[in-house]
């Protein structure tokens, strides 16, 4: 049998059969690994199902623990003196004037500054100066520029001579810093500041819309509470 095997070149009965069983047992073997690997493979899907739901679980936590850190508790002492040390500030700029307007709010250790200046450097000093304030870490310059404008500033200067020329309020004009601040942007004037009493108030309106060219008046002035 072997001989007829050589001479046709096939291989015997024998030893085609252990080929059958290593084939098998290959087989079998080949299987048990798939059969492995598909196991580890879901293994590790279900491991990075339940890490993503994990996180999705904790990023909410997460975040809520990072702003509890971010927002710090700012004493009420040390507001106070941050609000007191911008007003001054401002008020020490070189260049803020009568037809400007400068207001602020003050959250925590942020400043936010509003308003409207004629001059863009004003803008830039007062963000700059407030920044320097000891305890500040945050300034939202929200400043307006008024655009330049001819025709405005002949109204500024009727303006500050009908308001601050009338005798009933001639004392307004005493201070250094002008108490009724006069905004006027393409011929709409803005009233600012503090009076003493609500007869300078509808004084200063009246005053204000008695100018020839003015479109309108709006009055923000605040009466000032008797101590």
């Amino acid at each position: 049998m072997i001989a007829e095997a050589l001479d046709t070149g096939k291989p015997p009965v024998r030893m085609r059969s252990e080929a059958v069983r290593r084939m098998l047992s290959d087989g079998r073997d080949l299987k048990a690994e798939m059969l492995a690997e598909h196991h580890l493979s879901v293994g590790g899907m279900d491991m990075k199902r339940r890490v993503i739901a994990s996180l999705v679980f904790l990023a909410p936590w997460t975040v809520l623990v990072l702003m509890a850190q971010t927002q710090k508790e700012v004493p009420a002492r040390a507001v106070e003196r941050i609000q007191k040390e911008v007003r001054h500030e401002i008020l020490m700029l070189p260049y803020f004037g009568v037809f400007d307007n400068i207001t602020y709010k003050v959250e925590g250790y942020k400043v936010t500054l509003m308003g409207q200046v004629t001059r863009p450097p004003l803008k830039s000093d007062a963000g700059n100066v407030v920044k320097r304030i000891e305890g500040v870490e945050q300034v939202d310059n929200q400043i307006e520029v008024l655009p330049p404008s001819p025709t405005d500033d002949q109204l500024r200067l009727a303006l500050y001579r009908a308001i601050y020329g009338f005798p009933a309020l001639e004392r307004y004009a005493m201070p250094v810093i002008k108490p009724i601040r006069i905004i006027v942007k393409n011929g709409q004037v803005t009233l600012e500041g503090v009076v003493d009493s609500e007869a300078d108030k509808n004084m200063a309106n009246i005053r204000a819309n008695g100018v020839s060219g003015v479109f309108s008046v709006t009055n923000n002035l605040v009466v000032a509470k008797s101590k």
